[in-house]
């Protein structure tokens, strides 16, 4: 195997949820060796983040822009030829940028920027360095649902006719922000957390997941959104009619005030001929339906052989061991990293299935945010996408 590529990591210090799941997602498969961080807002933490992250105290930076100015000093063999950002949206473009003006690969959080003009922006750098910019849309990285989009590729199931995506959680079902949750603190303001509250966290979540297993693309929307507790400035709830490309129509529901539910996104698909049902609480698992056939249901496996490739280079492990949240992830790292070590003059295995979501999934999901806003506060409720 060629030599690890060397990474850093923004965020992910004490009191972090998502930064150390970057960590153990990267980690996973071998490919990366974290050799730096700005793990903290507040410098102390960020040294003391040292010890948990197994790097040098030297390397443990009091703040990002230090982070970028010192390793850029360092001798070519020793820098960081990479970086993660799991830090509050605001951050995202200005870190990003930094980074690609260092010749720096980047793996950002979701939503990529607080802003479709930023978004765009950031897409221009990505196309105008040729570095490699991945976006965790996670849920994309599940093998079953890699495999739910093959089936739909191959015309199985016929031409698309209605997607039914949701995404309920119930966190927020009360002011949790007014106390010491620093998750929800920052989620809930929109300088740090961008126009979209619930939108933001799990609705660009569910937008994506829908376009990416039907191969469809959202053409307009009418939306409605919701801040049912009193007080709060972004959204908790949202509900959104979709019309896509080719004449499907979907229902997207995503919900923070769902109370008692914990995380159980599920998307179910019809075409002509059958349909396709998955939900994260059971992710080995995809449900076929067709027209004129028992159910069936579909196991992950990597021994399984009626699996497509693709999904079976996205699994590590023989039928009956579940694989979960963190694969996934780490699916995202795994296929990124042959692409950047492609980019440094070495090919690596399984680059034919080397996909994950990129920089413009990130610009459709700011539009998404910012359309879906746009429709709620017009009287003109069908929303047009570019």
């Amino acid at each position: 195997m060629a030599k690890k590529i060397r990474i850093g990591l923004i965020g992910g210090g004490e009191g972090s949820f998502i930064g150390g799941i970057h960590y153990r997602a990267a980690m996973l498969d071998g490919y990366y060796e974290l050799v730096c961080g700005a793990f903290s807002s507040d410098p102390e933490k960020s040294k003391r983040s040292a010890g948990v992250y197994h790097v040098d105290p030297q390397r443990a930076y009091p703040g990002w822009k230090e982070m970028f100015e010192k390793e850029a000093a360092m001798p070519e063999d020793k820098r960081m030829q990479a970086v993660i950002i799991a830090t509050p949206n605001y951050l995202h473009y200005p870190q990003a940028i930094r980074a690609l003006e260092n010749g720096i690969h980047v793996i950002c959080d979701k939503p990529m920027t607080i802003s479709l003009e930023e978004a765009e922006a950031l897409a221009g750098k990505v196309k105008e360095t040729g570095l490699v910019f991945a976006l965790t849309h996670t849920y994309t990285g599940y093998a079953m649902v890699k495999e739910a989009r093959q089936i739909i590729k191959s015309g199985k199931i016929g031409n698309i006719r209605k997607i039914v995506v949701e995404y309920p959680q119930g966190w927020l079902s009360t002011p949790v922000e007014e106390t010491d949750n620093k998750q929800a603190g920052w989620r809930s303001n929109p300088e740090f957390n961008g126009p979209g509250g619930c939108l933001g966290d799990i609705g660009v979540h569910a937008a994506n997941l829908a376009e990416y297993i039907s191969g469809l693309t959202i053409e307009s929307l009418c939306a409605d959104i919701n801040s049912f507790v009193s007080g709060r400035e972004l959204d908790d709830d949202a509900n959104v009619l979709l019309r896509l490309r080719g004449g499907a129509r979907a229902i997207l529901y995503a919900s923070q005030i769902s109370a008692g539910e914990e995380n159980p996104l599920k998307i179910r698909v019809y075409g002509e001929k059958g349909g396709i049902e998955w939900q994260q609480h059971e992710p080995s698992t995809l449900m076929l339906r067709m027209l004129d056939q028992p159910a069936q249901v579909l196991r992950a496996g990597q021994n399984y052989e009626y699996l497509s490739d693709i999904a079976r280079w996205n699994l590590r492990l023989p039928a009956g061991h579940p694989e979960g949240f963190i694969e996934a992830f780490a699916n995202i790292y795994r296929n990124a990293a042959t692409d950047i070590l492609r980019y440094m003059g070495t090919e690596a295995e399984g680059t034919e299935f080397a996909e994950y979501p990129t920089v413009y999934d990130g610009v459709k999901g700011m539009q998404f945010i910012e359309k879906v806003i746009e429709s709620a506060q017009s009287s003109n409720k069908w929303i047009p996408f570019d």
